[in-house]
């Protein structure tokens, strides 16, 4: 029997047995030995030329993609030199694989941005950034706008999601400021100073400052992001590092430290380190009438008692209040009264709204600016207040040098008064709402106040919009895979006047001016008529029923295409008794073919088994309708684990699940595998293992353990010294088939030894460790000895048997309590250590005792098409893997070593995977990306949120068709012939 559409096939078998079929077989036997049955062949394709499409389904109308903007870099990676070895011919990109893609590019020098500044400047405000307000997984960010310049205070998970769903140029920022380093309030910073770094030929860079703790962070990304992209990172404040040098350097910054002062603005830290409040009492109405002398000697007093009771500030707790201060708005000048001077019109009038004195004209005086000018108006003063806990809150209060700052400070020669216009209250709800707290804020006098904190109105307000929208789509058409996000789930709780969420609401006081922040709410600076909250740029929201109606009116087939999916899952039910089971060990040919026969590890699936929710499906970095890497393995009562971890993958979790429901899923993780080290991948993993710990920081339970490749471990250790993370970490490497099998082997020596030398021979195991993984990974993709081969296969490096076993039984223990059999990473071709997973459950027994198998799911990671991923393929029930370019850019594919839809798909169908979903698809795509229809039968694309429960692969690829209909206007049309898409 030919084989169909032969030309679209790239992985083809020559057999001379039926060793092809789906049947049971170890995870990785050599693929090059003279026993093996089968030569693996890997075709790619030269041409630059892209390929035509065949023909249509008949029962689908195409037209054409416009690609004229997706060819951005093709020019620049055509050139590069694909590695062929004798083993296979397909193209990949061996010097990015090995890592030395950039080695031969000059090195980067980002600049910083000149501005050229305006003093006089015409439009001046600070404005809230609403990340993490509706999912309450990382601090607000605040922009401070001028005409020629920007800085914004914190960037958390999303900032950079957040500015592309709001039209925020991430280039025009000059100074990001943290009032804290730790994953709360930092989280996005990595995944924006490498967008920056990449912008342009040259990249760009920006001013980040932060205390003293930011060094940390900045040793911790070193492991993953260029050197270039840091060079103005600063750092301000004491260096903590015993207890000695903390009260010793603490005592050197009790002033103001000023960090920009121009013509447009001062901005000055002052820091806050958390304390006891033992032997400290705090400021109450009856103090007040004391001198500065008998306060300062009052502070010293308690300064030196709570030293002595404190524990050592660790680094990440010190907090910073930051204080901006705009320069005064100088009076309007009075031409009469520069007339009485003797001063006739011209360029004298100029100098002296500059400030500058001059000669009259006619009389033998000098004429001040105070002689012609009105009052002065003083600048606005806006303060950023960060108070994370009550010990904070005691040093905050006890600060000396914000008292000029207090409606009841008594100036004097030293120090003049000054009067706040704006606070912006970064703390958590239980701090602004605290007795002593309130009672500090009331010391700012007619302030206006605006309380950023955590409040559980935000959560029914989508903040990400865009996204949202396309969430409440696919709920209604499809609610089976996209059940209602988390914040759907609030909006009964959070109606005005509801009273089941009033204990978590900030409370806005009568004693002083406040208001709740929301998303883009502005406080205006400048021009001074207009001071005050602006609410215009606030966004309206849009009900889930007004989305709908919309949806109905755009695509009037989708209210039939609700019911035909709906069918799909009442059929399903009706049809699961009949649907024949295949059987694992008889030979099929082409088993793709016969789409209804279900794998016999599905027979009787409880759909409390196993669900899978892909998190984020985009590559790169975040955008508004698809976020960076994240699969979360819902195992339900036997735990949960997570492929990968991009930035936001919390934000994602709380959003699918709600915010406490999150916090569950994230109390339940047993491990977190990271497929490897670039950013879109790893990037969230801080905020999740932080989230962990705080969540069961009262509970006993065990680290979670993160598998991942070792430059990741330089990453976390690195990051630990900032804030703990409760983690165990186990290299992909020691998880590979070969080094389960050698480590099992030495494992089994040792029990067979007298118990007093098993010490002495566990030290000296790992020369045997070593020659068994060179032994059982002797074959590999890479020709012997090449520089990518050691990546991964380590000869030169033995494994350390002592930290190895006991990780490994951890391992062995966290799959037992999941129900899994095996996890075993497998090397991939993309960068150095990168690596794809399997993941097996363990055989289970029916009520009739028949033994039934576990399923297998694979997950590719990021990847070019490969004879380890084929052979770990081989019998999956499910294939998650990495389609990031369309068919017509397989040279781009090529280039940046990953894979096209139909490269994906082909792997799927040869190595008999029973379904497959498509994920990690470029950004270019903004929501649906162009696939080939000829073989999507058994395949279904992901969508941010999507959750498909293992008891619902049968209907999977059923709803490929509606979800394209959904998304019929959004297809483009494409100049060129050789692309096609489904036509409106």
């Amino acid at each position: 029997m030919p084989l169909p559409h032969l030309s679209s096939l790239r992985f083809l078998f020559l057999s001379s047995s039926p060793a092809l079929s789906p049947s049971k077989f170890p995870f990785f036997p050599s693929l090059y030995s003279p026993k093996s049955p089968f030569l693996f062949t890997v075709l790619a394709s030269s041409s630059p030329k892209r390929r035509r499409s065949t023909a249509a389904p008949p029962s689908l109308d195409f037209k054409r993609r416009n690609s004229s903007s997706l060819r951005e870099t093709k020019g620049k990676e055509k050139s590069v030199p694909m590695e062929e070895t004798e083993a296979t011919s397909f193209g990949f990109n061996k010097r990015r694989a090995e890592g030395r893609d950039k080695s031969d590019l000059p090195k980067k020098n980002l600049q910083l941005k000149v501005r050229k500044l305006n003093p006089a400047n015409t439009i001046s405000y600070v404005q809230i950034l609403g990340t993490g307000m509706d999912t309450q997984d990382t601090s607000p960010s605040v922009l401070l706008f001028f005409d020629k310049q920007r800085f914004i205070f914190n960037a958390g998970e999303g900032l950079q999601r957040f500015c592309t769903e709001h039209k925020i140029k991430l280039s025009k920022i000059d100074h990001i400021f943290l009032s804290r380093v730790c994953s709360e309030t930092a989280g996005g910073l990595p995944g924006l100073l490498l967008t920056l770094a990449g912008i342009g030929e040259v990249g760009m860079s920006v001013n980040v400052w932060g205390p003293s703790d930011l060094k940390y962070l900045v040793d911790a990304m070193k492991s993953f992001i260029p050197n270039a992209a840091m060079v103005h990172t600063r750092s301000f404040g004491p260096a903590l590092s015993s207890d000695v040098d903390a009260v010793h350097e603490l005592s050197k910054f009790c002033d103001p430290i000023v960090l920009v002062d121009d013509e447009v603005v001062k901005i000055s830290a002052i820091l806050v380190h958390p304390r006891s409040n033992r032997g400290f009492q705090l400021f109450d109405e009856d103090d007040m009438g004391w001198t500065q002398e008998e306060r300062r000697n009052h502070d010293s007093e308690a300064r030196s008692s709570t030293t002595k009771t404190s524990s050592t500030v660790k680094p990440g707790d010190m907090s910073v209040v930051y204080v901006c201060e705009l320069p005064e708005i100088k009076g309007k000048f009075d031409p009469s009264k520069a007339a009485a001077f003797g001063l006739k019109p011209g360029p004298k009038y100029r100098e002296l709204q500059l400030g500058n004195s001059v000669m009259s004209d006619r009389q033998n005086i000098m004429v001040h600016p105070s002689d012609v000018l009105g009052p002065s108006v003083p600048g606005p003063v806006v303060l950023l207040v960060d108070c994370p806990t009550e010990s904070h809150l005691s040093e905050l209060m006890a600060l000396q040098s914000l008292k000029p700052y207090y409606e009841d400070f008594l100036s004097d020669e030293t120090e003049t008064g000054k009067v706040v216009t704006c606070v912006i209250h970064l703390s958590p709800a239980s701090i602004l709402s605290s007795p002593n707290y309130q009672k500090w804020v009331k010391r700012l006098g007619s302030a206006q106040h605006i309380m950023a904190g955590h409040d559980r109105k935000n959560v029914a307000i989508p903040i990400l919009r865009s996204s949202a929208k396309i969430a409440a789509r696919l709920n209604h058409l499809c609610p089976q895979l996209f059940p209602a996000p988390g914040f759907l789930s609030h909006q009964q709780l959070t109606i005005p006047g509801s009273d089941s969420c009033a204990s978590t609401e900030i409370e806005v006081s009568n004693h002083y001016k406040s208001t709740l922040a929301e998303n883009l709410l502005k406080f205006t600076l400048r021009p001074y008529a207009q001071l005050g909250l602006d609410r215009s740029s606030i966004p309206s929201q849009e009900t889930m029923s007004e989305i709908i109606n919309a949806l109905h009116s755009e695509i009037p087939e989708i209210v039939d295409a609700v019911d035909h999916v709906s069918q799909l899952w009442q059929g399903s039910a009706e049809t699961d008794e009949k649907t024949p089971v295949e059987d694992n060990n008889a030979m099929v040919e082409e088993p793709w073919l016969d789409e209804n026969k279900v794998p016999s590890c599905l027979e009787n699936i409880r759909r409390d088994d196993l669900e899978i929710v892909l998190l984020g499906t985009g590559s790169s970095q975040p955008s508004k309708y698809r976020n960076v890497s994240s699969i979360y393995i819902n195992l339900f009562s036997k735990g949960s684990m997570l492929l990968d971890c991009g930035e936001g993958t919390l934000g994602q979790l709380k959003r699918r699940y709600g915010v406490e429901g999150a916090d569950a899923a994230v109390r339940s993780l047993r491990c977190i595998w990271i497929s490897h080290i670039h950013a879109d991948h790893h990037t969230g993993l801080a905020r999740i293992l932080a989230l962990r710990r705080d969540l069961l920081q009262e509970v006993p339970h065990e680290p979670v353990l993160v598998i991942g490749p070792r430059q990741l471990k330089r990453y976390l250790d690195a990051y630990q010294r900032l804030e703990d993370l409760d983690m165990q970490f186990l290299d992909c490497k020691h998880t590979t088939q070969a080094s389960l099998e050698a480590f099992q082997n030495v494992a089994s020596e040792i029990e067979k030894l007298p118990s007093e030398s098993t010490t002495s021979s566990t030290y000296g195991s790992s020369t045997l460790i070593g020659g068994a993984i060179e032994q059982k990974t002797a074959s590999s993709l890479f020709v012997k000895g090449s520089r990518m081969q050691s990546y991964w296969k380590g000869p030169s490096s033995p494994v350390d048997i002592s930290v190895a076993m006991p990780l490994l039984k951890c391992l062995n223990k966290v799959l037992n309590e999941a129900g899994l059999e095996a996890l075993v990473s497998f090397p991939v071709v993309h960068c150095p250590q990168a690596y794809g997973v399997v993941l097996k459950a363990a055989e289970r027994v029916n009520l009739d005792g028949k033994v039934i198998p576990g399923w297998k799911i694979i997950y590719s990671g990021d990847t070019r098409p490969c004879p380890e991923l084929m052979e770990a393929s081989r019998g999956a029930t499910l294939l998650i893997h990495e389609a990031t370019f369309e068919d017509s850019l397989v040279d781009e594919a090529m280039a940046k070593n990953h894979s096209t839809t139909s490269e994906a798909i082909d792997i799927g169908n040869s190595a008999g995977a029973y379904r497959i979903i498509l994920t990690h698809f470029s950004q270019r795509y903004p929501k649906i990306p162009v696939v080939d229809e000829r073989h999507m039968h058994k395949t279904c694309i992901a969508f941010d949120l999507m959750s498909v429960n293992v008891a619902d692969l049968l209907v999977l690829p059923k709803v490929l068709p509606y979800l394209k209909l959904l998304f019929r206007n959004e297809m483009m049309v494409d100049e060129s012939d050789d692309i096609v898409t489904m036509e409106s």
